[in-house]
């Protein structure tokens, strides 16, 4: 009874524990925080019926395929992606959900921007036709207040290890065991190469 109560204790403790590591992972960028709790995200939606958002704030993030310098402004097309629910940086395995101008107010060099990785803040201003090659393509248009650019980087990630309860040595013993093998918490296996955004 006693270990049952104990097993439930702890599983509890962990659950909680990991939901606020979670909860303190949030950690948007404050250059693309923009002014509203919830910009708009949501590129479908808008193409469907982009009256509905024109003059809404929105936050959209993916790879920059052209810079267009213009006489007092930069103009970003951006291959959209989906974005991370923790950062807002576009989230590298998935695919291209559809492309938007990005209307900077300065002057950006063209080498420090093309086929890099950005997330956007802005003021969305609806949506016009450009071209994808020789396709037509719906486009949506925003200007930006707030813009950050992402640094391409590699982490190994290491399996995780599970808690189980069993035996070791003499007594009980309740702790990391890891899918591979061993006990107290340390990795054994083979980590695995990740591309991520910072």
């Amino acid at each position: 009874m006693n270990r049952q109560l104990n097993y439930r204790l702890v599983s509890k403790a962990l659950f909680l524990s990991g939901a606020l590591f979670l909860a303190g992972c949030v950690s948007i960028p404050e250059s693309i925080k923009g002014t509203s709790a919830t910009p708009v995200t949501d590129l479908n939606g808008i193409f469907a019926a982009p009256e509905l958002y024109i003059g809404q704030e929105g936050r959209f993030g993916g790879r920059v395929i052209d810079v267009k310098n213009l006489q007092s402004s930069t103009q970003l097309e951006i291959a959209v992606m989906p974005l991370s629910q923790y950062d807002a940086a576009p989230e590298l395995q998935q695919p291209s959900i559809g492309r938007l101008y990005a209307n900077v107010m300065h002057f950006l060099d063209p080498t420090d921007y093309k086929n890099q990785y950005v997330t956007v803040v802005g003021t969305i201003k609806g949506v016009e036709t450009g071209k994808v090659g020789e396709a037509s393509y719906p486009f949506l248009r925003i200007d930006v207040t707030g813009m950050k650019r992402w640094t391409l980087t590699q982490q190994v990630i290491m399996p995780a290890p599970v808690m189980t309860w069993g035996y070791y040595g003499d007594g009980p013993y309740w702790g990391y065991h890891h899918a591979y093998g061993g006990y107290g918490g340390y990795p054994y296996g083979t980590g695995q190469v990740v591309p991520v955004l910072e």
